[in-house]
């Protein structure tokens, strides 16, 4: 046997495993919105409070007590939208708790996250603000679980209205004259669940009374409310929220997926063999079918697809680390969570017909965060790099793909080892690949059909181990690095991809 350095896992010495892949121009195809990319900020563990908020008076450089490097690092990211307050916290906040004056500002029981008590310190105003510094929209979670519509409609006017009228009084009395004008909506969360308990069909009747008060107070963009969608494989819940709300009071339906081994045991973040590894890229890798089937019930009410899917949350999630709070949801960031981020966006990219948002949870110190800090340290996770070299795809055209991929198989169970999405924009085509086997290298053949390219150059992440991450001692141990081991002849690009690999492929 040959082993890879540092490896947990044995590289036979089997033929070199093909595959193959047609890449080709296509005039009506969509493109991938660059909200696909969205982030979330969930009032949970340390994502908000000793994550991106350090207040006024730290030490930690910040403004207006985010810190400053996390706002660089988000604005590298080219992030094009934050979701916020929750998440099932949401559905327990009211938002007038969180404006005014600090030192009057009630206090809040996070019952959800940890049971700890927070000020309100950091609320509309201070997320709205940090939207603006960061150049994203906002996505606003509103309470519907212990809220009241009136509640809902006065936070709209609060933050969109730029005539006269009591909320926008108020806003004006606390220092913010200009609406800010915040276009996505989502009108509760996880409804089946945390918020609530409802049957569908009771959510749907309720989404329609919230929905019918809704106004768009700005007068400058269409408001977009999204309705709280279907946990995993609840096919159910999607089909009666497309037959029973009438399409002019929805623009999107949301969809919660992660990838999870067991939620009774879903394993530690990096201490895992290779039997976890494929279970959670299995997990994974059933997106494609819930974007297929969900996609196929709203096609049935919806063949225009004006209504958009949003998975607003999706992500890597696993037991927290030794030694922090349960209910934080701390965990680290590895090369698995790499093969998770670059997996599931080529699915996305691949569907962004209807697949038009989307919300990785969670951006700071929470389940497959970007970013994890300690104190005044920070880190950027190999999930933030895979983000940051699919940028290219925001708002490209898609270009669809035909890919034969060989297995990758363990036990008596196998899922396509190689995935793949491209696009192009501005003149330039970009191919982004994924290679989860574990173990070994795959040869591939991408042939381009009817597209222009002189020549290619390439980025790679990838690893001697699926269990290395990087720390605080060694923030920079994954970054990616320039790729060499391909070429490029007469509209064929031949590559070798090493095991557990992210490759982005861009022509000149």
């Amino acid at each position: 046997m040959l082993l890879i350095a540092g490896s947990f896992f044995p590289l036979t010495a089997a033929a070199q495993q093909k595959s193959t892949v047609t890449v080709t121009a296509k005039a009506d195809a969509p493109v991938i919105s660059k909200h696909i990319y969205g982030h979330f900020a969930e009032h949970l563990g340390r994502c908000i409070y000793d994550g991106f908020y350090v207040g006024e008076n730290s030490k930690i450089p910040n403004t207006k007590g985010v810190r400053n490097d996390i706002i660089t690092a988000l604005k590298d990211l080219g992030i094009p939208n934050l979701r916020w307050p929750g998440g099932c916290f949401a559905d327990t906040y009211h938002w007038k708790d969180g404006i005014g004056p600090k030192k009057d500002r009630p206090t809040i029981v996070n019952q959800w996250w940890g049971g700890v008590t927070e000020d309100n310190s950091f609320g509309t105003h201070d997320f709205l603000d940090l939207c603006e510094v960061l150049d994203t929209e906002p996505y606003l979670a509103a309470n519907v679980g212990s809220g009241t519509v009136q509640e809902f409609t006065d936070w709209i006017q609060y933050v969109n209205h730029g005539g006269k009228s009591p909320m926008s009084d108020l806003r004006k009395k606390n220092n913010r004259d200009t609406p800010w004008g915040v276009k996505f909506w989502g009108v509760g969360n996880e409804a089946w669940g945390c918020g609530g308990n409802m049957t569908a069909e009771y959510y749907a009747n309720l989404y329609k009374q919230y929905a019918t008060f809704m106004a768009d107070w700005s007068n400058k963009k269409e408001m977009f409310r999204i309705a709280s969608g279907a946990n995993g494989g609840d096919y159910n819940w999607t089909e009666v929220l497309m037959r029973d709300i009438p399409k002019n009071l929805i623009d999107g339906v949301a969809l919660h997926s992660y990838s999870v081994i067991d939620w009774n045991d879903k394993g530690s973040s990096v201490k895992f063999d290779e039997k976890q590894y494929f279970e959670t890229m299995k997990a994974a890798l059933k997106m494609e079918e819930l974007v297929t089937k969900h996609t196929a019930i709203m096609d049935k009410y919806d063949p225009a697809k004006k209504v958009a899917l949003i998975v607003d949350e999706w992500g890597g999630w696993y037991d927290v680390e030794e030694g922090t709070n349960p209910g934080f949801l701390y965990q680290q960031n590895t090369m698995r969570d790499a093969m998770i981020a670059g997996t599931t966006l080529n699915i996305f990219n691949n569907h962004s017909e209807r697949v038009r948002m989307a919300n990785l949870a969670q951006t700071v110190n929470v389940l497959q965060a970007v970013i994890l800090t300690e104190g005044d340290k920070m880190l950027l996770t190999p999930t933030y790099h895979v983000m940051k070299l699919y940028k290219v795809h925001h708002d490209a055209k898609l270009l669809p793909v035909a890919v034969t991929s060989p297995d990758y198989k363990f036990g008596n169970e196998t899922v396509p080892a190689v995935s793949v999405s491209a696009s192009q924009k501005e003149g330039k085509t970009h191919i982004s690949m994924v290679n989860i086997h574990a173990t070994e290298k795959i040869s591939t053949e991408i042939k381009l059909d009817g597209i222009d390219a002189k020549d290619f150059s390439a980025k790679i992440i990838s690893s001697g181990r699926l269990q290395d991450h990087n720390t605080f001692a060694q923030p920079n141990a994954i970054t990616p690095k320039d790729f060499k081991d391909f070429k490029y002849k007469k509209g064929v690009l031949t590559v070798t991809l090493p095991p557990f690999s992210v490759v982005v492929f861009e022509s000149r």
